[in-house]
């Protein structure tokens, strides 16, 4: 094992996961060093972050949901260290997780440890980090309005099944936005701005996104007359009827101006906004990943 020493930040409900016990178990009779620490609250993430980095541990493991990651990743970028990270998913989507190839079995996703990390990009909407993908729009409502208890049961099909009750609520955003050799205003029905490539549970809206080509992948979904046929092409996973109606680029930021306000969905953070720059912090953080990831763009078939 190249790393001997890893820091486990685990998502409190986890804390009973047999598998991940497991894991670690058989980790430390390998000779691992692996230290455990649970998050109880807002802010123990960003915390337990600083505790490790403190401690001197070469690596840090976030295991949990997508926020959980998005928590862990802001804390190192803020810190700006040099240590490695390690996604052990145990979330409801684990939108980053599939995307990038990564094992939702606890053993084969901590063996990465055993992996060389490569540096990938970061996304910031503002001063807040994201990995995977900012969504707003319906599709960002959707996520933050599925019940836990929903997805506790039908785990990322909840996120489908709250967007097709919600149709009656559907409402276009209005805004604008501009970028390098890039400008688009009107009516939108959702916005996709990916490092990663999936959010709400699989909704595909940045297929050709990578992490480490210094861009951000831009999928913005037009209000059309047949908004409920849109929004259910969206949530049913048609990406390529999707894709032949929305406006797409790459690009190394974006503006937003969204004059009636705009709700954001940052990894499972939910932000607000009316005003707002994104941008792209190239090659800011050294991951684990499946040496073949579809995320890295020299497999991923990507263009350019």
């Amino acid at each position: 094992m190249n790393e001997r020493k890893a820091w486990l930040i685990l998502h409190g409900k986890q804390a009973l996961n047999g598998e991940v016990r497991a894991a670690v178990q058989a980790l430390r009779e390998r000779g691992c060093d692996l230290a455990v620490r649970l998050t109880w609250e807002a802010g123990d993430a960003e915390r337990l972050v600083e505790e490790g980095l403190a401690a001197g541990y070469p690596t840090l493991i976030a295991s949990g949901g997508d926020g959980t990651l998005r928590d862990v990743v802001e804390a190192m970028i803020k810190a700006d260290s040099q240590a490695s990270l390690v996604l052990l998913p145990l979330g409801t989507a684990n939108d980053f997780a599939h995307a990038a190839g990564i094992s939702l079995v606890p053993a084969e996703a901590l063996a990465l440890l055993e992996v060389e990390p490569v540096a990938v990009d970061i996304g910031l909407a503002g001063e807040r980090a994201f990995l995977n993908m900012a969504t707003g729009g319906f599709g960002s409502n959707v996520t933050a309005n599925t019940p836990e208890e929903l997805k506790k049961v039908l785990g990322g099909a909840a996120y489908l099944l709250t967007g097709l009750t919600r149709f009656s609520e559907v409402r276009p955003a209005v805004g604008r936005f501009r970028g390098p050799d890039f400008q688009w205003e009107g009516e939108f029905l959702a916005l996709g701005i990916g490092n990663g490539r999936q959010a709400g549970g699989g909704h595909l809206l940045c297929p050709e996104a990578t992490v480490d080509d210094g861009l951000l992948d831009v999928c913005i979904v037009p209000a059309a007359q047949d908004a409920v046929g849109t929004l259910g092409t969206l949530l049913s996973g048609g990406i390529h009827g999707l894709q032949s109606v929305a406006v797409s680029a790459r690009l190394p930021w974006l503006e937003v101006d969204a004059p009636e306000g705009l709700d954001l969905n940052l990894d499972g953070e939910p932000l607000e906004s009316s005003s707002l720059r994104f941008a792209v912090k190239p090659a800011a953080l050294r991951l684990h990943l499946p040496e073949r990831s579809p995320l890295l763009h020299h497999w991923s078939g990507a263009r350019g």
